[in-house]
C-alpha cells in the first residue's frame, strides 16, 4: 500500500509508537487452526499421523460430534488425572502392571476390549463399591458418574484413539462454562479435597482463584521457568485452553 500523504504517514508512526509503549498484557483471540488430516479410518479417526492435542499418532477430525466421545481431549486426561501418579499407574510405578498414561499403554495393558465396556478390569475397578479394589483408591474421591460414563461410552464406541478440533471461543470465558471443565478433566484427580497435591484443592472455586491470583495456575500450565509444570505427566495444554485461562484471570478470575 503508498502512502500518498506525509502528514498520515507521520500520524500513523506517532500513534505505533506510542501504543508500543503501553505494557498492560494484549489478549489476542486464537484463531482456529486446520490441522492436516493424514488419518486412514472415517472421519479421520483412523492412525494416521495427525496431531491430537499435542499427541501424535492419531487423526483430526475437524468438526466435533456432540455424541463422540474423543480419546485426546475426554478420555486420555481423565486416566492420567486419576490413575496415572506417582506410586499408583504411571510409567515407574506401574502398580499391578497396569500404565494408564497413553492410548498404547491403557489399551494394552488394562486390555480394554472396543465395544465391550464390561471386559477387562479397569472399567469394574473405576466402578466397584469395594473400597480395597476401587481405583482411583482411598482416600482419593472415586470418579463421578459423569467420568463414568463418558469412559463407559468411549469404550463402547470402538474406544478409538480419536481426537476433534471445534475452533476455540476466546470471547465466552467463564469459569463455571471454561475453566471447571478443564480442572475436572486435568487436575481434579490430584488436587481435590482429600489429596491436596501440592496443598492444593482445585475442586472449587476459591481454590482454583487463590492459585489464579499468586500467579501458579497460568505459570504452571504454561511450563514457565520456577513452576511446576502442569498436568503432571502430560503434554501441555492447548495454545486454545492456556489462552482461555489467562482471559478468565485477566478479567478478574469471576465466578460466573
Amino acid at each position: 500500500m503508498k502512502i500518498k500523504n506525509i502528514s498520515a504517514f507521520v500520524f500513523l508512526s506517532l500513534m505505533i509508537g506510542i501504543s508500543s509503549c503501553k505494557h498492560e498484557p494484549v489478549i489476542v483471540p486464537v484463531q482456529p487452526v486446520q490441522p492436516e488430516n493424514n488419518g486412514t479410518g472415517n472421519n479421520g479417526n483412523g492412525n494416521g499421523n495427525g496431531n491430537g492435542n499435542g499427541n501424535g499418532g492419531t487423526g483430526y477430525v475437524n468438526t466435533c460430534d456432540s455424541d463422540t466421545v474423543y480419546f485426546q481431549s475426554t478420555i486420555l486426561p481423565l486416566f492420567v488425572s486419576n490413575c496415572a501418579m506417582t506410586g499408583c499407574h504411571d510409567a515407574t510405578s506401574h502398580v499391578s502392571g497396569l500404565v494408564l498414561n497413553s492410548y498404547a499403554n491403557i489399551m494394552s495393558t488394562g486390555h480394554i476390549q472396543p465395544f465391550n465396556v464390561n471386559s477387562g478390569n479397569i472399567y469394574q475397578s473405576m466402578t466397584t463399591s469395594d473400597p480395597g479394589d476401587r481405583m482411583p483408591p482411598p482416600p482419593s474421591p472415586a470418579m463421578t458418574s459423569s467420568q463414568l460414563n463418558l469412559i463407559s461410552t468411549w469404550i463402547n464406541q470402538g474406544a478409538q484413539d480419536n481426537s476433534c478440533f471445534c475452533g476455540c471461543d476466546t470471547v465466552t470465558v467463564t469459569y463455571s462454562g471454561t475453566i471447571v471443565p478443564m480442572m475436572q478433566n486435568y487436575c481434579n484427580g490430584c488436587h481435590n479435597s482429600t489429596t491436596q497435591g501440592g496443598l492444593i484443592n482445585l475442586t472449587n472455586y476459591a481454590g482454583v482463584q487463590a492459585v489464579a491470583l499468586n500467579g501458579r495456575l497460568l505459570g504452571s500450565v504454561n511450563h514457565d521457568a520456577g513452576y511446576s509444570a502442569m498436568p503432571k505427566s502430560m503434554a501441555k495444554l492447548a495454545d486454545c485452553q492456556i489462552s482461555q485461562i489467562r482471559i478468565w484471570i485477566q478479567n478478574g478470575s469471576p465466578n460466573n
